[in-house]
C-alpha cells in the first residue's frame, strides 16, 4: 500500500479547498448491472465509493446485454452531457476514444502499479494509445455450462464433454418434459452459444481466424457449416416461450428445475449464489466441450467531464476498482475472477477456482481468446454482422449452407 493514497489525498484536497466543504468526489454511473447478482455486486462499489466521502448517481439500464445502456450512452454524449463513468469493454473504449471524449486516468494507473497488477491483455484493453482511460473489475469467462445438479442427477446424466455427449443428454431431458436449454431469443445470447460452439466444434485457431482475422477462407469453410449445424440442433432443444426472455430468466428455470442446463458466461453464477445455491451440490460448472477459454472483462472508462468533484470522482472510482477489497468482494458476488493477479483465491468457490486455472493454461497453451459475442474481439459493425446472421440462423430454417454464406456476405459488407 502506498503512505498517501490517491484516493485520501482527492478527499483531503476537496476538504482544505475554500468554499468545498461540502463538497466531495462525484460520479454518475452509467451500467447495465440490474439483474439479482449484478446489482447485489454494484452495490460493493456504491457503499465503497460512498465510505470514502463520495457522491454516486446511479444510472442502471436493464437489457440487450448492454445495447440499451449503449443506445442511452450515445444520447447523453450528443447532448454533451456524458455520464463521469460508463460500462465498457474491449474496442467499445477505443472507439469512444477516438471520438474524443474519454478521460485519461493513467495517473491512477501508474501509481497503482497496474501494469504490474494485470495481465498483459487485459491491461492493454484498458488503454487508450498505451495510458488508462478504463479499469477493469474482473475478468468473466464465457464458455460455460450451467446445470441444475438435481435434475442431471434424477435424470442420471453426468455433465457433457463433447457435443454428441451434450445432443444425448438434451435429448433425455426432452423425453422427461424437461427442457434440455434455458435461453433467452436476445441477439446477444444467440451469440455467446454461437461462439461457444464454434471454439468447441473448431479449436482455438478456427475462431482466431474466424472472429478476430475474420478470414473469409475460414468464415466459409466446412467447419463453419458444422458449427451451425450444430446450432440448428441447439434450436431444438429450447422451449417454444423463448423469445425476449432475460438471460437471468432463463437462468432461474435452470435454478428452479424447470430446465437442465444453460451455456452462459459466469455471471450466471451469481444469479445461483444470489438464490442460495451452493456449487457442486445444487449447481454444477463445466465448460463447454471443446477446450479453449473466451473471456469477457468488465470494465469502467471515464468520460471527459468538467469539474474537479467530478474529476475526483473519477479518480475515486478508478483507484476502488482496482482495490484488492472490491476486486475480492466484486467477483465473490459477480461469479467471476478477480482481473487483479495477487488477489488469493481462498474464499472463492471451485467454479472460480477452475476458472482461473484454466486461464493460466490458456494463456500459455494460445487458447486465451476474447469473446466477439461479448464486444471483447471485435469492433460493433463486424460483431453485429455476425450476429445478425447468427440470429436470423436460429429463428428461420435458413440452412446451414447458406448461413455460411450470408455470413461472410454480411461481414465483408462491414468492412
Amino acid at each position: 500500500m502506498f503512505k498517501k493514497s490517491i484516493l485520501a489525498s482527492v478527499v483531503t484536497a476537496f476538504c482544505l479547498t475554500s468554499g468545498a466543504a461540502s463538497a466531495g468526489p462525484e460520479a454518475e454511473v452509467l451500467h447495465w448491472w440490474t439483474s439479482g447478482g449484478e446489482a447485489k455486486s454494484v452495490a460493493v462499489l456504491m457503499e465503497e465509493f460512498a465510505a470514502n466521502g463520495g457522491a454516486w448517481t446511479d444510472m442502471p439500464v436493464a437489457g440487450g446485454g448492454g445495447d440499451a445502456a449503449m443506445t442511452a450512452l450515445r444520447a447523453r454524449v450528443l447532448s454533451g452531457n456524458a455520464p463521469t463513468a460508463v460500462q465498457l469493454k474491449g474496442p467499445a473504449i477505443q472507439e469512444w476514444y477516438e471520438e474524443g471524449v474519454l478521460a485519461n486516468i493513467n495517473s491512477v494507473g501508474v501509481a497503482q502499479n497496474w501494469d504490474e497488477l494485470l495481465p498483459a491483455a487485459i491491461a492493454d484493453h484498458m488503454k487508450c494509445e498505451g495510458e488508462y482511460c478504463a479499469a477493469p473489475v474482473n475478468v468473466h469467462r464465457v464458455d460455460w455450462i450451467w446445470a441444475n445438479a438435481e435434475v442431471l442427477a434424477n435424470a442420471g446424466i453426468e455433465m457433457p464433454t463433447s457435443w454428441a455427449e451434450f445432443n444425448a443428454a438434451a435429448e433425455k431431458l426432452q423425453g422427461m418434459g424437461i427442457t434440455p436449454l434455458a435461453h433467452g431469443g436476445q441477439a446477444w445470447q444467440d451469440a455467446t452459444v454461437f461462439e461457444a460452439v464454434a471454439l468447441g466444434i473448431g479449436g482455438a485457431d478456427f475462431f482466431r481466424k474466424a472472429f478476430i482475422d475474420l478470414d473469409e477462407a475460414t468464415l466459409t469453410s466446412d467447419t463453419m457449416v458444422a458449427v451451425f449445424d450444430q446450432m440448428r440442433i441447439m434450436r431444438g432443444f429450447v422451449d417454444e416461450n423463448f423469445s425476449g426472455r432475460d438471460w437471468n430468466l432463463a437462468t432461474a428455470m435452470v435454478i428452479n428445475g424447470e430446465a437442465g442446463f444453460q451455456i452462459m458466461g459466469d455471471w450466471a453464477k451469481g444469479e445461483f449464489v444470489a438464490a442460495d445455491k451452493v456449487p457442486g451440490k445444487d449447481f454444477l460448472c463445466t465448460s463447454t466441450p471443446g477446450g479453449g477459454f473466451l473471456y469477457n472483462v468488465d470494465s469502467f472508462a471515464m468520460f471527459d467531464v468538467k469539474g474537479d468533484n467530478k474529476v475526483a470522482g473519477q479518480n475515486l472510482l478508478a483507484e476502488l476498482i482496482m482495490g484488492q477489497n472490491f476486486q475480492k468482494v466484486f467477483n465473490l458476488n459477480k461469479g467471476s475472477i478477480p482481473a487483479r493477479l495477487d488477489v488469493a483465491l481462498d474464499e472463492f468457490d471451485y467454479c472460480a477456482r477452475q476458472s482461473s486455472y484454466d486461464m493460466d493454461v490458456a494463456s500459455g497453451n494460445g487458447s486465451l481468446l476474447p469473446s466477439y459475442a461479448h464486444g471483447m474481439a471485435l469492433r460493433g459493425a463486424q460483431a453485429g454482422a455476425i450476429t445478425d446472421t447468427v440470429t436470423a440462423h436460429f429463428n428461420s430454417d435458413m440452412s446451414s449452407q447458406d448461413a455460411v454464406a450470408a455470413l461472410a456476405k454480411a461481414v465483408a459488407n462491414s468492412m
